[in-house]
């Protein structure tokens, strides 16, 4: 069996640690490296990994008396060997420790371990990060090791994608040009005209006085597009050569954009509408003018007829697992407004962390907000996704201040974006509970024992045994507690508070409601004193329906509905002895929005949203198959990403079809093509249910996410292919009953919109709101009778290579047509900006 040659060289040069040996301070430099030897480890669903541990100093380094932390996205089973033993921590969190048979390594020596983890390593995501050793000497503090380095590697046990893959997949894809009236989500109706009009610094704004947001919003777009604003007047228009915000009557998000030689002309019933309206005019710009303020810029004449197909257009974001600055948080609300995108999920708590500071509870972000060592979660959280043993650094560790949070929350209704907050419970709350035992232990420090138990968030005499799907085996509030529901009521006042401060609009409270495993609450004295006494509750299972039902009175009282996750809707019963989700009718008619997820091939809910909307349920597709942007774009170990629900690049988004994605799946979670009978059986979504599909989202969340430019790849250009789903009308290929036809028709969309985003699209995220980094996909490359053809995923995009074996760079050859297979060949997709994609080779 070929070995799978990976090496994670984590090098520690110089690394000063405290082994109190003979009172000395010793002087440590070690090499760690880890590879994995192979999938598929005894023909199982399994890797078998290892690590080597090298001395590197000028002394022996002990044979005992520490231990190496990291974290790891895969299952590692505990093992003993070579004297060694890895053992799970908490969450994503393992350790590494000498046991009986560890001896000291002399200088140059090495020692290697090998230990199984579960399921496939398919890219460098699966790799262990933030390594760092403790001295049992000094338990409470972390020593960090260097960051981990990616070596080459192959393995014939797994079918990664090839360039030639690339080039397969590429070649559907030819190059048309694009009209230059052209407009991403396309509207319903663009019929272009003749001549241009022409957009210049000095060009008026004339509004009717209601739009004067919209207006100001246009009128400080001329500071990127000319370098000053362009004047606004209430006044009647008074000459040509202006821009008229025009109120008509039009309903909800409804606009008509009219450009001639003359006038620009955006009429529409709600400032809503308006400002797509101006999104839609800003998407006929060049995009070298959001680069190069010229004098004027040239839009073409068309006349413009739209509005959405959806009223919720979402993209959830998690800045729980790692955080985002402010600043980032500003420009993907650029980016979805540009797309006409209106919500912003905001996943903002979870285990890992609490992002948003409370007024009420200071201790949720002075504890909530920090990752790193020791793992008491006593001042801190312990160091999950990496973070490493130091508290305090980005991106593991941060949060939003009050006042950070409200200038997002105005600039979002600038944009006509609703942030919809997630107050992530009754799973996923250590964060909330780690942070609420430091109150307690403050308070009861103090003698005020009611004070600290006043929001106490777990039973302190709770024996249950538990795992949850991220491994956390203390995350889960005790809904039997009142101090649970007088918490939970404080945060939502608090939050209340700050919209209102900010001046934002708030409609609905996402409450979670996931991931809540089983065990959960079995061995809670005070689950089972509140079963005994309640009469309407029989076990457990019970407490869920209990705890909803508690925490939708409170929002409602306040005016706002309740959104959550799908098993919110659901209720656990038996079938053949066995434990089986079912949707829950006793709550389908209180109102409830639930954002649902779980749709996979092969998982058994492939219908869980239609049978969820067909009961009643307001439905938000959030589907894993296809709109998971933290997917890895494709099987390949360049990729980052995980890949637990399949790959997803852009045209996942594009060709999902909302009322019937049964007809257009085409991968299960392994990337397999689906078989022909994946659906039999299951239910279809009725007209009754196609009402309460109320929107679609995209979801990106941020477990591999270690910077703002690793956002932005995962995001874009997936994104694209959501805001069309989710704006545009439904395509004549979803719906059309001649499946030949609708392939003809789906592939020259495809290539339409391929064209859209490699000419159009791609150039404009280059410039605009100061770039962004979105994913270039490398070229497609195939041999074929001597000679090396390449190609692209998007026209527009360029290849550059060379035949010397160095590393192209922009002013390397172009390729415009099939090349002689002489020597090393290697070659990169290059942007309008300078940007490139990774290198491939033939």
């Amino acid at each position: 069996m070929m070995r799978f040659f990976v090496a994670f060289f984590l090098l520690l040069l110089c690394m000063t640690s405290f082994c109190q040996k003979k009172n000395t301070e010793t002087l440590v430099s070690i090499e760690l490296q880890w590879r994995l030897i192979t999938n598929n480890y005894n023909k199982e669903f399994k890797a078998l990994n290892e690590l080597t541990l090298t001395n590197l100093g000028k002394k022996e380094f002990p044979g005992n008396g520490w231990t190496i932390y990291f974290s790891c996205s895969r299952e590692a089973i505990p093992t003993t060997a070579s004297g060694w033993r890895i053992e799970h921590v908490n969450g994503d969190l393992y350790k590494l420790f000498p046991v009986a048979g560890s001896v000291a390594l002399k200088k140059g020596a090495s020692v290697s371990f090998q230990y199984p983890t579960v399921g496939y390593s398919l890219n460098h995501s699966a790799a262990p990060n933030g390594i760092y050793l403790v001295w049992d000497s000094n338990p409470e503090k972390g020593y960090n090791l260097a960051s981990v380095k990616h070596g080459q590697f192959s393995d014939t046990t797994i079918a990664y994608k090839s360039t030639e893959d690339f080039y397969i997949n590429y070649a559907s894809v030819k190059y048309e040009a694009t009209p230059g009236a052209a407009i991403l989500p396309t509207p319903v109706s663009l019929i272009s005209g003749t001549g241009n009009f022409k957009l210049d610094a000095q060009t008026t704004i004339f509004t009717d006085p209601v739009f004067g947001s919209e207006a100001n919003y246009l009128s400080k777009q001329g500071l990127s597009l000319f370098g000053k604003t362009l004047p606004v007047s209430s006044a009647s228009p008074d000459r040509e050569g202006t821009i008229h915000l025009k109120k008509n009557n039009l309903k909800g998000e409804a606009y008509e954009l009219s450009i001639s030689a003359n006038a620009v002309v955006i009429s529409a019933g709600t400032s809503a509408g308006i400002f797509y309206g101006i999104q839609s005019l800003q998407s006929l710009i060049p995009a070298v003018q959001w680069k190069n303020k010229t004098g004027s810029i040239q839009l073409p004449a068309a006349e413009v007829k739209d509005a959405p197909r959806f009223g919720f257009r979402s993209l959830m974001i998690d800045i729980a697992r790692n955080f985002q600055p402010k600043k980032e948080m500003l420009r993907m609300l650029d980016l979805m407004a540009m797309y006409k995108l209106n919500a912003l999920h905001l996943h903002f708590n979870d285990d890992e962390g609490w992002r948003i500071e409370m007024p009420s509870f200071p201790e949720l972000t002075q504890v909530g907000a920090l990752r790193g060592h020791p793992l008491n979660s006593k001042n801190n959280l312990p160091p999950s996704y990496g973070a490493g043993p130091i508290p305090g650094k980005l991106p593991a560790s941060g949060f939003y201040s009050r006042q950070d949070f409200i200038e997002i929350l105005q600039y979002a209704k600038e944009r006509h974006i609703q942030i919809i907050p997630e107050i992530e419970t009754p799973g996923h709350a250590r964060a909330a509970i780690k942070s609420m035992d430091a109150r307690y232990r403050k308070f009861m420090a103090e003698g005020n024992r009611e004070e600290a138990l006043k929001y106490l968030l777990r039973d302190t005499m709770d024996q249950s045994k538990y795992s949850t799907a991220q491994a956390w085996t203390d995350n889960v509030m005790c809904v039997a507690m009142p101090s649970v529901y007088t918490f939970i009521e404080r945060i939502i006042d608090d939050v209340v508070g700050i919209y209102k401060e900010a001046g934002a609009p708030l409609t609905t409270i996402h409450m979670g409601g996931d991931e809540v495993p089983a065990g959960v609450w079995e061995g809670s004295p005070r689950c089972k004193a509140l079963i005994a006494a309640d009469p309407t509750l029989e076990n457990v299972d019970d407490l869920w329906y209990y705890y909803f039902t508690r925490v939708q009175k409170m929002l409602v009282a306040r005016g706002l509905e309740l959104s959550g996750w799908e098993e919110v809707g659901m209720r656990k019963t038996k079938l053949h002895g066995q434990t089986k989700l079912i949707v829950n009718p006793r709550l389908a008619n209180e109102g409830y929005r639930l954002h649902v997820w779980n749709n996979m091939v092969g998982w058994g809910n492939e219908d869980l949203p239609y049978r969820l909307a067909n009961a009643g349920y307001k439905v938000i597709l959030s589907p894993v198959s296809n709109n998971y942007f933290d997917m890895s774009y494709l099987r390949s170990p360049q990729e980052p990403g995980y890949y637990w629900g399949g790959f997803t690049d852009v045209d996942k988004p594009f060709y999902f079809i909302p009322y019937d994605y049964f007809r257009n799946t085409k991968e299960d979670a392994a990337g397999n093509p689906v078989k022909a009978d994946a659906f039999a059986g299951k239910d279809r979504l009725t007209d009754f249910g196609k009402s309460n599909i109320i929107g679609l989202q995209g979801l990106i969340w941020s477990e591999t996410l270690r910077s703002e430019a690793n956002l932005e790849y995962m995001i874009l250009p997936k994104l694209l292919g959501l805001a069309e789903r989710a704006w545009s009308a439904d395509p004549e290929w979803a719906t059309s009953s001649d499946y030949e036809k609708a392939g003809e028709l789906y592939a020259a969309d495809w290539n339409r919109f391929a064209n859209r985003l490699g000419q159009q699209e791609l150039p404009k995220l280059d410039y605009y709101a100061g770039g962004f980094a979105y994913r270039i996909p490398p070229p497609g490359m195939k041999l074929e009778n001597g000679k090396v053809l390449m190609n692209v995923q998007f026209p527009g995009l360029v290849i550059r290579y060379t035949t010397d074996g160095s590393e192209p760079t922009e002013k390397s050859m172009e390729y415009t047509g099939p090349i002689e297979a002489n020597g090393i060949i290697k070659a990169k997709t290059f942007t309008s900006s300078g940007r490139s994609s990774r290198t491939v080779s033939n």
